[in-house]
């Protein structure tokens, strides 16, 4: 550091500065400002302020450099480390903690305990979670335990943790109305198209009780089961969700969270995207009024004879970019692979118009053509095992392709059950290889309308980081409310590890979700009494990203108590 005098026609000031590198150009900075020469003379008592000023960049040198300096640590290989001493510490959690501020999730936490008469930090508790959910996935019990990690170790006991989940539950309406109108500032939301979808969660219990109903399970398991409706923006980040019945029509979720979100967020204008099992009609007709519109896939299976054989017709197809119309009988397997080909038709139903768009693509034929082949060699080397092993099927299982006949070629009745292969089945599925449909009430360019839909994925991926990486399920809360709050800690901890994920991938490089996780997971520091915490992690290109992303680092060879506490700090700015 060292002193910049600005000499103006009234006064002299005085600084300090210091040189920066940033984004590879050299610069500087300042770095505290000790005030203007008359203002120092009348408080230093006449004092020469620029040789006192001298003194105190001096000074501040000295402290850098010492803090700065070369530490040199000492071990002992007959030394016994001291009882209960911890000597490892998560710094991942900071930059999620970075976000956790931004989010404005302290004052919101204020704002509820307003409301409240308890003496625990609700921010202390509801943060934990949240970083235990992402960091090392638990109970609440586990996780108040393993809180300690962090290099702000909690002061709660597990007895305020139990309480806290009831506030959270009750104001879990309030925090999501927050989380999303203090997002707008943090991210530019895409809520101009809005996508849809339910899971379900299981539970190690065979009472049915409150949420916890018996009902269709995703993972197929025989538990009662909740479910949780989910809405997301374009980006793929969450907006809002609700839980409801395990034995609850997933269509009668929609709009009731729809009209949550148009009332507490504000949000009139915008299209709804799901898939054909939450669209009903009456869904479609809800989101054909004011300034609202619908977007939803469309079963060519399913469609009337006289639509599914348009649909099918290798006649009247268009593509992107071309003139004309296409046959599909014509098209090259390799020069028309990556090509997209649609027909349209606007269809009249029950009071509601829709535009029905069929999309036909070979590189997805020969997808799906390749997944029923590994399928019938897996239904051929079954089929030996017997009967026994082929009963139970479903629409992807490989069984729907064996059936079976219990008499012999003459007609008589047979000893047991033989086994052959279904050729008019593969035959029926194999008609619909490559195409794609979708219904909607926009009247936009097919291409447009194809890529709302395609960012369909992006939700599924929320279930996907919500049940493995965050290892939310199952679930042994029994009262309705914890249940409640333990999802709202899971929705925020979506919510922040999104606005990581978004935020890093800015970067030149795109990391995969698991891979972000892991890293942060394993970013650790070994502390080190009395000297400091050295990080015990590898540096690799995501730390690098990460670092260059939030703008602090945790990756220097060691942290003094003093430097620790700055970069902490910095986490909350």
């Amino acid at each position: 550091m060292r002193l910049k005098k600005t000499v103006t026609k009234n006064s002299i000031s005085y600084y300090a500065i210091k040189s920066v590198t940033i984004d590879g150009k050299n610069t500087s900075r300042i770095v505290h400002k000790f005030g203007t020469h008359q203002q120092l003379r009348e408080e230093r008592g006449g004092q020469e302020p620029e040789v006192w000023v001298k003194q105190q960049i001096e000074k501040m040198n000295q402290a850098e450099d010492e803090e700065n300096k070369d530490v040199l640590i000492r071990y002992a290989p007959n030394k016994v480390i001291p009882l209960d001493e911890q000597h490892a510490f998560q710094c991942g959690y900071l930059f999620l903690q970075s976000i956790f501020y931004q989010l404005g999730l302290p004052q919101i936490c204020k704002r509820i305990s307003q409301d409240y008469k308890f003496e625990y930090d609700l921010q202390e508790i509801l943060s934990s979670l949240i970083y235990g959910r992402m960091l090392f996935p638990a109970s609440k019990k586990s996780t108040a335990e393993q809180a300690k990690v962090f290099l702000e170790s909690p002061r709660f006991q597990l007895q305020d943790v139990y309480r806290a989940l009831d506030v959270i539950a009750e104001s879990s309406d309030f925090i999501q109305a927050q989380l999303y109108k203090n997002s707008v500032k943090l991210h530019k939301r895409q809520t101009g198209v809005l996508y849809y979808d339910c899971t379900n969660f299981f539970f190690e219990i065979d009472q049915a009780e409150g949420l916890k109903q018996y009902g269709l399970s995703k993972e197929h398991r025989p538990n009662p089961i909740v479910q949780l409706g989910l809405f997301m923006d374009a980006d793929g980040i969450p907006l809002a969700f609700h839980l409801f019945e395990g034995n609850q029509n997933e269509q009668t979720t929609l709009k009731p969270l729809e009209k949550k979100i148009m009332k507490d967020f504000e949000c009139a204008k915008f299209v709804v995207c799901t898939d054909a099992g939450l669209s009903s009609t009456e869904n479609r007709l809800f989101n054909s009024m004011q300034e609202r519109a619908f977007v939803t896939t469309q079963s060519v299976k399913k469609l009337k004879a006289f639509l599914k054989a348009w649909a099918l017709s290798p006649e009247g197809w268009s593509c992107q970019g071309s003139k004309g119309t296409f046959n599909l009988s014509d098209l090259d397997e390799e020069k028309d692979k990556e090509k997209i080909f649609y027909k349209e038709r606007w269809i009249k139903e029950n009071g509601l118009e829709q535009r029905l768009i069929v999309s036909f693509s070979l590189k997805y034929r020969q997808a799906q053509r390749a997944i029923r082949e590994n399928q019938i060699e897996s239904a051929l080397k079954n089929m030996k095992q017997g009967p026994a092993k082929v009963e139970k099927k479903n629409p992807k299982d490989y069984r729907r392709f064996i059936a079976s006949i219990a008499t012999t070629p003459g007609g008589e009745i047979a000893d047991k059950k033989q086994l052959y292969l279904n050729e008019k089945q593969i035959a029926q599925e194999a008609l619909y290889d490559g195409f794609y449909a979708i219904c909607t009430n926009l009247e936009d360019e097919v291409p447009e309308i194809l890529a709302i839909n395609k960012r369909r994925w992006q939700i599924e991926d929320c279930f996907r980081i919500l049940k493995q990486e965050f290892r939310s399920r199952p679930i042994y809360l029994q009262k309705d409310n914890r249940i409640l709050s333990h999802f709202m800690t899971c929705f925020i901890a979506l919510i922040i590890f999104r606005l990581f994920e978004q935020k890093v991938n800015l970067q030149r490089e795109h990391f995969t979700a698991s891979a972000l996780i892991h890293t942060l997971r394993h970013m650790e520091f070994s502390h080190k009494p009395g000297e400091g915490y050295i990080p015990h992690y590898t540096r690799t290109k995501i730390t690098d990203a990460v670092h260059g992303a939030f703008g602090f680092r945790t990756d220097y060879q060691i942290y003094t108590q003093k430097k620790c506490d700055k970069l902490i700090k910095e986490s909350k700015k």
